[in-house]
Parts: structure tokens; C-alpha cells; sequence
């Protein structure tokens, strides 16, 4: 009787200890996690080791830069690097400048998508099919094409070397990628039942009313998707910066393109030899443009989270 109890078990043993390594039904096991962590791990490791790679090294002294030994922990903590970057890129002035274009511009792509998204997706009219065709095709053209005959334009209408060359274009649909903007708004407000917004006509709500008060509050994670994707186009676009605003407004990536000679002009070769310009500075004015992004995108990735995970739409 005990070995046929024994053997009876032994298979019982068997599939427990093969349903925990291996899982089961909405379970993927010891294995099958460990599979999927290595491979999270290895994902963000490839996102984070540019990042990882240029603060190590921006925190590196010229005797660190040159000792190959040296690799991911310097020797002690060189923070002159940020200083000297910090006086290049002339950062407080330029940061405001940059943040004076970018959200002014970010902003008025934004509202100005969500009122198309949400025209094209409740409003029938005539040419509508065409209008939104075209606003796809305004997306598929490169903007090296319409760079010359906007600059015309512009010329002509008085908004070179001025922010009103960025914030016009977006006010009008016309932004830096902002037909994928109308098309994000224009999904999202499909889904809306549109059985809410009859209610609210029913009590008396007109057209600005349902768009403000039953839309718009659901309209969250388009609304964060599309100030962060806009905002990270805006910050990151240097030729049309350039060739719009000329001498006249200066931003923080247009100064890291000129980082080398404005560097040789505050510290001339002549100077010590701690002063030439190397790659530690170079790291370190590079993360001083990108931290203020990195910075906005923790706090609103938080934001886009908790919105989709606290607001639930279902279509009709």
C-alpha cells in the first residue's frame, strides 16, 4: 500500500514542481519570469547606457579621460566640467529661451491638434474626406521640401527670427508633425460613446460646452502623449531653429552645435591645459541639454500613467 501511495504521489509531485518552473494558465513560472526580467533588463540596459555612459564621463578629469584603467568609476568627482559647460552653453539665458520656444509652440500645437482631431471625428462636412486626406499627406511630406517656400512665406509675412515662426504654423494645424497629433486626438475621440454627449445636449449643452466639459476631461493621455511627443520635436529641431530664427534666439541644442568654437573663444588654446576642451566637457554640456527633458519626461510619464489607468473609454 505505501509504494503504490508513493508512486501515486510521485506524479502529483512532478506536475506541481513542473506547473511552478514552467506556470500555467495566466502564469508564467519561475523560468518564464526569470526569461522575462533578463530580457527587461537587457532592453533598458541598451536604453540607459548612453545615458550612464555620458554622465560617468562628463564627471572624469583630464587624468581619468587618458588612464584606460579608468572606465565606469573615476577616480574622485570632477564637477569643473559642468562649470565650463554651464558658461558655454550660457544656460540660464539660453534655458529660458529654449523653454520660451518650445512650450509656446508645444502649447498651441496641442489645442490647435485637439480641435481638428475632434472636428474631423464628430463633424460631418462637406470635403471632409479630402481635408483629411491632405492633412495625412502634410504628414508624409518631407519637411526639407516645404522648407524654402515657408521660408518665402515667412519672409514675406514679417515672422523670421521670431518665435511667431514655430507658434503660427502649430496654431493652424501646420506644426512640426502635428497631423500624427490630429490623428491620435481624432482615434481617441471615436472611442468617446457619443451617447454621453447626446445626454449632455439633451440638457441644454451646446457644441464649445460638450467639447470642454465631457471630451476634453477624457481626452487626458492624448492630450500628455502628444505635449511630451510635441515638446521632445520641438526641443530637439536645430535646422529649422537655425534657419528661422538666425542670430536672434538661440536654443540650447542650437548652442551645443556651436559648443566647440564657443568654448576656444572663452578658453583659448593658450590657457591651461585643464582648460582645452575634451570629452568630459563636451559629456557635460551634452547632459545639460538633455536634463530639463528628462526632467519633464519623469514627471509627466508619472502623470500619462496614472491618466490611462484612471480613465476608462469603451467605443460603440
Amino acid at each position: 500500500m505505501e509504494r503504490t501511495e508513493s508512486k501515486v504521489k510521485s506524479p502529483e509531485k512532478m506536475a506541481k514542481v513542473k506547473r511552478i518552473l514552467l506556470g500555467g494558465r495566466g502564469s508564467y513560472g519561475v523560468l518564464g519570469n526569470i526569461f522575462i526580467y533578463m530580457l527587461l533588463i537587457g532592453i533598458g540596459f541598451v536604453y540607459l547606457y548612453p545615458l550612464l555612459y555620458i554622465l560617468v564621463n562628463s564627471m572624469k578629469d583630464l587624468e581619468d579621460l587618458l588612464n584606460p584603467m579608468v572606465k565606469w568609476i573615476p577616480t574622485h568627482i570632477y564637477f569643473s566640467n559642468y562649470e565650463k559647460a554651464f558658461k558655454v552653453l550660457n544656460y540660464m539665458p539660453t534655458l529660458t529661451q529654449t523653454l520660451y520656444v518650445v512650450l509656446l509652440s508645444t502649447i498651441a500645437q496641442v489645442i490647435s491638434s485637439s480641435l481638428i482631431g475632434y472636428g474631423f471625428a464628430r463633424y460631418n462636412f462637406k470635403g471632409k474626406n479630402f481635408f483629411f486626406i491632405l492633412m495625412i499627406v502634410t504628414f508624409l511630406i518631407p519637411q526639407q521640401t516645404l522648407m524654402i517656400p515657408r521660408f518665402l512665406m515667412f519672409q514675406k509675412l514679417g515672422l523670421l527670427n521670431s518665435v511667431l515662426s514655430f507658434f503660427v504654423p502649430a496654431t493652424f494645424g501646420q506644426g512640426l508633425n502635428q497631423a500624427l497629433f490630429i490623428l491620435i486626438f481624432y482615434q481617441l475621440f471615436r472611442m468617446i460613446p457619443k451617447s454621453l454627449e447626446e445626454a449632455a445636449k439633451i440638457d441644454g449643452a451646446n457644441d464649445f460646452t460638450v467639447f470642454a466639459r465631457i471630451s476634453l476631461p477624457l481626452a487626458t493621455p492624448a492630450f500628455v502623449i502628444s505635449f511630451v511627443l510635441s515638446m521632445v520635436w520641438y526641443w530637439n529641431e536645430t535646422y529649422l531653429s537655425s534657419l528661422y530664427f538666425g542670430n536672434v534666439i538661440k536654443t540650447l541644442p542650437m548652442q551645443l552645435q556651436s559648443f566647440v568654437d564657443s568654448y576656444r573663444l572663452l578658453f583659448p588654446s593658450g590657457a591651461v591645459v585643464t582648460d582645452r576642451l575634451n570629452e568630459s566637457v563636451r559629456m557635460a554640456g551634452t547632459l545639460l541639454t538633455i536634463a530639463p527633458l528628462l526632467i519633464i519626461y519623469f514627471i509627466v510619464e508619472r502623470w500619462l500613467r496614472e491618466s490611462i489607468d484612471s480613465v476608462g473609454i469603451t467605443g460603440e
